[in-house]
C-alpha cells in the first residue's frame, strides 16, 4: 500500500466503524499480545491510545512478530474492519473496528523488561524511577502527566482571561537567609561566591510591581534543599501570582475564579466548594463579616476546631473546648492538668454513629500506638441507657452539659485530649482524622475548598528564647506601624492566608509590607538589626524607598493541585521525572561526584561530612 507518510496515516485512538474498509498504517508499542489458534492478536499502543491488530500465518513479517516482546516497536499496513458485535470492546474508544494486517516493519525490538508496562502492578519506587521511560508507559501514569498539561494550560487561559502577564524571573540568584535551605551553585567567574536556585520569585514578583507593572503571574520552578514527604519534592512548580494596589478581598476574588474553575473543569464531576455562596465569618478580633467565596476560618479557629492549619473540611467533625466542664473537679486527672498551667484546656472530638465500647477501645489502642497514654472518652451505652465509660461515670450528672454543648446524640461517642494545645493539637487533629475516617464521616468525592487568614505575624521560638516570625517576614502586619510599636508581639496578626482543599495546604500568600520603616520596625521585633536587613534585603528595601505599591500575591502549587485532581497522594505519580524519598535522581545518577577539572574551574574541593 501507498501512504502520505512514513510511520501513520492514524493515531492508534482515531479510528473508529466509519473507517471500516479503508487502508491505514500505524506505528506503536506492541502493548499486549494473545495467540488464539494460529492467530496472533496484538493491541497497538501509542500517546492517544489503543488499536487492536489480527495478523494470520501467511501475513509477511508473521513469524517475526510472533516472537517480538511486549513494548517492541512496529509499524503495520492493513486495512480497517468492522468488529463482530459479540467482540465489540465498549470500553475502548477504538473497540469497534480492528486492523486486518497486510504488512509488518520491526521499528525496534524490546529487550525483557525490567517492568511490566501491561496491568500496571505495583512495583518497588527504586525500580520505577530508574526506567521511569518504561513506568511513563503506563496507562494511569500517562495520564497524569498528560492531565498535568491539560491543567497548566487552564491556568493560563485563565489568569491571561483576568488580565494577567506571565514574566520570567532568575534561576540564577542570591541566596535567602528565610525558609528552607537554598540549593547553591558556585561561580566559575568570581571564585568564592555562591549562586542560589530560587526557592520561589518572591522579592523578584514583588520588585516587578515596583517596577509598574500591574498583574504578574509565572509558572514557576522552584527549588528547596529540605526533607521529602510525599506531597513534597526538592524541585516543583508553582502559579506565582502578584498584583498591585489590592487587599486580601481583591487578592481573593481575583484567584478564587481560577482555582474553582480548574477544579470544576478536571475534576470529573465532583462537586467543588462555590465561589457564589455568602458565608458568615467571624475573625479573631470579634467582628462577624460577610463575604462571598470559599469559606474562611482564622488560624486560631482552624487550630482549635481541626487540630490543623490544613483541615480536611470533608470531615464534618469539629473539635470544642470543654474545659470548664471539667475545671471544679468531677474527673481529677482532667482537673489536676487544667490546674496546672494556666495555657492547658480539654478538648473534646465529638464522635457520631461511634457510640460502642469497641470503637471506643479500638481508638485508646491507637492512639497508644501513637505513642500517647491514651484516649479518653465516653460512650452512649444503650443496655444502661445512658453515657458509659470512666469519664462519664466520674462526672456523673455533671456530663450531660457537655453532651449539650457538643450536640451529642444517643449514637455517638467522644474522646478528650489535655494538655497544652500547642503540644497537643496535631495528635487532635489526627484522632479527629481516624474517627472520621473508621466512622465512614469523611465526604469523600468532593473537592473542600477554604481560606486560613489572620495567621500570626510572630511566635515564641522556645530554642532561642525569642520572638521570632512565624510565617512570612514580608507580610504586612495588621495594624501598621502602629500595631507593631504598641501590641505585644505574640498577639499582632498579618495579612497572610493559604489555600486549602481536602486538607492540603495549595498556596501561601500575603498582602505585603511595601513601607521600609515598617518593614524594619518588623524585623527589629523578630531580632534582627537594621544593619541586617540592609545587607540581605537591601535590594528590595531600597526599592521600596523609591515609591511602592501596596501589593499582594500569593502560589498555589502546581503540583498538589494535579495531584488532588487525579486522586494520587504522592506528587512523583504526577511529575514525569521526580527524585527519590532521598532525593535522588534514579534515572541520571544524580548527584554525582563532580571531575577534578570542575573542581578546579569553581574554585571549591570537595571535603567529607564533618563527624559530630
Amino acid at each position: 500500500m501507498t501512504s502520505t507518510h512514513a510511520y501513520r496515516t492514524h493515531t492508534c485512538g482515531a479510528l473508529r466503524a466509519s473507517d471500516t474498509g479503508n487502508p491505514v498504517r500505524l506505528s506503536g508499542w506492541i502493548h499486549r499480545k494473545r495467540d488464539h489458534g494460529g492467530l496472533v492478536f496484538i493491541d497497538l499502543r501509542d500517546h492517544y491510545g489503543l488499536t487492536q491488530l489480527v495478523l494470520h500465518p501467511e501475513t509477511p513479517g508473521f513469524d517475526v512478530v510472533e516472537r517480538l516482546r511486549a513494548e517492541s516497536v512496529i509499524r503495520v499496513d492493513g486495512a480497517v474492519i468492522a468488529r463482530d458485535s459479540s467482540v465489540v470492546n465498549a470500553n475502548l474508544p477504538t473497540g469497534e473496528i480492528e486492523i486486518r494486517v497486510s504488512a509488518v516493519e520491526v521499528l525496534s525490538e524490546a529487550a525483557e523488561l525490567p517492568l511490566p508496562v501491561f496491568g500496571e502492578p505495583d512495583y518497588p519506587e527504586e525500580i520505577r524511577l530508574k526506567h521511569r521511560y518504561l513506568d511513563l508507559r503506563r496507562e494511569t501514569l500517562h495520564k497524569n502527566i498528560v492531565l498535568r498539561s491539560r491543567v497548566i494550560q487552564s491556568i493560563r487561559s485563565r489568569m491571561f482571561a483576568q488580565g494577567f502577564n506571565e514574566f520570567q524571573t532568575p534561576i540564577l540568584t542570591a541566596s535567602s537567609p528565610e525558609g528552607a535551605r537554598d540549593f547553591l551553585v558556585p561561580s566559575r567567574l568570581h571564585p568564592g561566591k555562591f549562586y542560589a536556585l530560587p526557592q520561589a520569585p518572591q522579592q523578584f514578583k514583588q520588585l516587578l510591581m515596583v517596577s509598574g507593572f500591574d498583574r504578574y503571574f509565572q509558572i514557576a520552578p522552584c527549588f528547596r534543599d529540605e526533607d521529602l514527604r510525599a506531597d513534597r519534592s526538592l524541585e516543583f512548580y508553582q502559579l506565582d501570582v502578584e498584583m498591585s494596589f489590592v487587599t486580601q478581598e481583591d487578592v481573593f476574588a481575583a484567584i478564587e475564579p481560577v482555582m474553582h474553575g480548574v477544579f470544576e473543569e478536571f475534576s470529573a464531576g465532583k462537586p467543588v466548594s462555590p465561589i457564589d455562596g455568602v458565608h458568615t465569618f467571624t475573625n479573631d478580633f470579634g467582628a462577624t463579616l460577610e463575604h462571598k467565596g470559599f469559606e474562611r476560618l482564622t488560624y486560631a479557629q482552624s487550630m482549635a476546631w481541626y487540630g490543623s492549619d490544613k483541615p480536611d473540611l470533608r470531615n464534618p467533625i469539629k473539635m470544642a473546648d470543654v474545659s470548664e466542664h471539667f475545671r471544679d473537679g468531677g474527673f481529677g486527672l482532667f482537673a489536676k492538668i487544667l490546674g496546672a498551667d494556666p495555657k492547658n484546656r480539654v478538648w473534646a472530638i465529638p464522635a457520631p454513629t461511634g457510640g460502642s465500647r469497641a470503637f471506643c477501645d479500638r481508638m485508646n489502642s491507637w492512639a497508644q500506638g501513637e505513642g500517647q497514654p491514651g484516649l479518653g472518652y465516653a460512650f452512649f451505652s444503650k443496655d444502661q441507657n445512658g453515657w458509659g465509660g470512666p469519664i462519664a461515670k466520674n462526672l456523673g450528672e455533671g456530663f450531660a452539659p457537655i453532651a449539650d454543648q457538643l450536640g451529642l446524640t444517643d449514637d455517638d461517642a467522644v474522646f478528650f485530649v489535655a494538655g497544652d494545645p500547642a503540644v497537643f493539637a496535631k495528635f487532635a487533629g489526627l484522632a479527629r482524622t481516624r474517627v472520621g475516617t473508621e466512622l465512614k464521616l469523611v465526604a469523600e468525592e468532593q473537592f473542600k475548598f477554604c481560606w486560613i487568614v489572620d495567621f500570626p505575624m510572630f511566635e515564641w521560638n522556645e530554642d532561642e528564647k525569642k520572638v521570632d516570625f512565624s510565617h512570612n517576614p514580608f507580610s504586612m502586619p495588621q495594624g501598621g506601624l502602629e500595631a507593631l510599636e504598641t501590641q505585644d508581639p505574640l498577639t499582632i496578626r498579618a495579612y497572610q492566608y493559604d489555600i486549602v482543599c481536602n486538607g492540603y495546604e495549595l498556596c501561601s500568600g500575603a498582602i505585603r509590607n511595601h513601607k521600609p520603616e515598617i518593614m524594619l520596625k518588623a524585623f527589629e521585633t523578630a531580632g534582627y538589626g537594621a544593619e541586617v536587613v540592609e545587607e540581605q534585603f537591601g535590594g528590595m528595601l531600597n526599592a521600596f524607598r523609591f515609591g511602592a505599591p501596596p501589593h499582594g500575591g500569593l502560589a498555589p502549587g502546581i503540583d498538589r493541585i494535579v495531584m488532588l485532581l487525579a486522586e494520587q497522594v504522592a506528587i512523583r505519580e504526577v511529575i514525569a521525572f521526580p527524585l527519590n524519598q532521598q532525593g535522588q535522581d534514579l534515572l541520571m545518577n544524580a548527584p554525582a561526584e563532580a571531575q577534578d577539572r570542575q573542581y578546579k574551574e569553581l574554585h571549591i574541593r570537595s571535603a567529607p561530612p564533618i563527624k559530630v
